[in-house]
């Protein structure tokens, strides 16, 4: 265990500018990257724990997500469940209303831009302390300026990383304290170094300065600082991570390439293991526990799950991109593009928090192959990465978040496959939905009329995508109360399903359904009855009495029925 040592000045001061602001406290912590904000917002955290009663709430604000983060935090930790039809906004201020009694502490970890978050914080109730960590200057909120450790706290750190062997600090004082300035007094620096020579306990304090000053040469052209201040702290960490990098085999190396390929978030470890179906389980656990977690490489950050610091992401990937590091394990970033992809294919449309919950830590990493490994996808699977994004937001009545991955898909694949393909028409059709979704319908019937001749054009006139495309237009034409031209399309699409498909498939009983629904609109009953019982029946058959849509069939079956019988009063 490190010690937290050298900040006892910073919590305090920490605490009286939360403390001392009468309406929502604000106040941020801001420093370079390695130099502790973090840490010293979790140490607050813990170390106030008492005094916030109404509880402790950490959020990842580079995501860009931190109003979902709210409301998903409201639904699983207090039970709060703002109603799906509000937008995100009215959601997150809802569940600020709802917040359960006494203080409580905000953390925004790594805010990049204070004008992003600003919304989704409360608006009023001194009850409420919000603390940010920053590379920025956030303007006028009040800030406390996280410099590097003064030299005793930092040689104090050493001394807790080196306490089985404190002999080596004494014996080598004024080298030890040489080395902590060569690392310029960079928390992450000193603790890096630190744990190296806790592993190598024949290595001297000044054979290993020798050795990071020659690394420090030897990278000169990979950084250039305005001072020679910046200079050291930036080369030391560097050199710090290389000594590291030089201690792992062949092996150790691809895992950690691997990593950093995942987005800067929490990696589930059944996600790595699923890039790498050919390397033995217990081989990566070894590597992860004995090597990269035993060098600080990695962090542990709950069961089963791991997280690489940002800075360390960088350095791998750095490692990583020249050569594209084809070792034994084959090629690093197909190999989660891959992952991912089936990820997304078993995200389906959302209905409860326990499919929200399950899928969520996924999204981070399935965001990342979308945007930075798309071209490791395969044309065959390239709108999956986007579709399951889309989905995952979709699905909880989140449209304003969905609908950037539907237009980025249809952007993509035009670009990679040409504006005539099915795959085009596929993301026309779903952007088109999300429209439906959203009651915007002069902008989705375009796009479904688009998508319809596209795939008659590539996929001839008799093809299920054709009928699906039939059935989506006409749904369209239902919702707007324009009967006469459904109809045509769910008749065109019942027929078509039933000549490809055969009379006994569910998506024949989705047409059947669908017609029904709309000679049950316009008071046809007798029309639509016999549709019903024929689409429950196969239900029933095919997909069992308790699937949601044999329920849904069965369910409109006995409205019509009761609007068909004698009324009992």
């Amino acid at each position: 265990m490190v010690e937290f040592v050298g900040r006892e000045e910073e919590l305090q001061n920490l605490h009286q500018l939360l403390q001392d602001n009468k309406q929502v406290a604000i106040a941020a912590i801001a420093g370079m990257g390695g130099v502790g904000k973090t840490e010293l917002a979790l140490q607050y955290a813990i170390q106030q724990r008492e005094t916030y009663n109404g509880g402790l709430c950490w959020f990842l604000a580079k995501t860009g997500d931190v109003g979902i983060q709210v409301v998903q935090f409201a639904r699983t930790q207090l039970d709060l469940k703002p109603p799906e039809d509000f937008d995100l906004l009215a959601q997150v201020q809802y569940c600020w209303r709802r917040w359960c009694e006494g203080e409580v502490l905000l953390v925004l970890d790594d805010v990049s831009d204070y004008e992003e978050v600003k919304p989704y914080l409360p608006s009023s109730s001194s009850r409420f302390k919000v603390l940010m960590t920053t590379r920025q200057n956030l303007g006028r909120i009040a800030q406390l300026s996280l410099d590097v450790l003064q030299p005793e706290a930092a040689l104090e750190l050493l001394r807790s990383l080196l306490k089985e062997t404190p002999e080596r600090i004494e014996r080598e004082l004024v080298i030890a304290n040489q080395l902590c300035e060569w690392l310029g007094y960079l928390p992450l620096g000193v603790e890096l170094v630190g744990r190296y020579l806790a592993r190598k306990q024949d290595l001297s304090l000044t054979e290993m300065l020798r050795r990071l000053k020659n690394k420090r040469l030897d990278e000169r052209s990979l950084s250039k600082s305005k001072s020679e201040a910046d200079m050291t702290a930036q080369w030391g960490v560097e050199a710090a991570f290389e000594l590291s990098w030089n201690e792992l085999t062949d092996n150790d190396k691809q895992l950690a390439c691997l990593l950093s390929l995942f987005a800067a978030e929490p990696i589930l470890w059944l996600l790595v293991e699923s890039c790498l179906p050919n390397v033995d389980a217990e081989e990566l656990e070894e590597i992860r526990d004995d090597k990269l977690l035993d060098l600080h490489l990695l962090q542990r950050k709950g069961e089963g799950i791991y997280q690489l610091h940002p800075l360390l992401r960088e350095f791998f990937q750095a490692k990583l991109e020249p050569q594209l590091f084809l070792g034994s394990w084959g090629n690093l970033q197909y190999a989660l593009a891959s992952v991912m992809v089936e990820v997304a294919k078993h995200i389906f449309y959302l209905h409860t928090l326990q499919q929200i919950t399950a899928v969520t830590p996924a999204i981070p990493h399935l965001a990342e192959v979308a945007n930075n490994l798309i071209q490791y996808v395969s044309d065959d699977n390239l709108i999956w990465p986007f579709i399951g994004n889309a989905q995952f937001y979709n699905g909880q009545g989140l449209y304003n978040q969905a609908f950037p991955w539907y237009e980025q898909c249809l952007k993509v694949t035009k670009k990679r496959l040409g504006e005539e393909h099915p795959s085009v028409a596929v993301s026309l059709n779903n952007l088109a939905l999300l429209y439906r979704s959203q009651g915007r319908y002069s902008e989705a019937e375009p796009l479904f009329i688009q998508a319809l001749a596209l795939l008659r054009k590539l996929l001839g006139e008799e093809h299920p995508s054709v009928a699906q495309s039939l059935n989506n237009l006409g749904y369209l034409y239902d919702s707007q109360g324009r009967y006469s031209e459904a109809e045509p399309l769910h008749i065109q699409a019942l027929a078509l399903r039933r000549k490809l498909l055969g009379e006994e498939h569910p998506d024949v009983a989705t047409s059947l359904n669908n017609l029904a629904l709309l000679y049950d609109s316009q008071g046809r009953y007798s029309e639509a009855e016999p549709l019903y019982m024929q689409a429950l029946d196969i239900v029933e058959q095919r997909l069992g009495a308790d699937h949601p849509n044999t329920v849904t069939v069965r369910e409109n079956l006995a409205n019509l029925r009761v609007r068909l019988s004698p009324n009992p009063e």
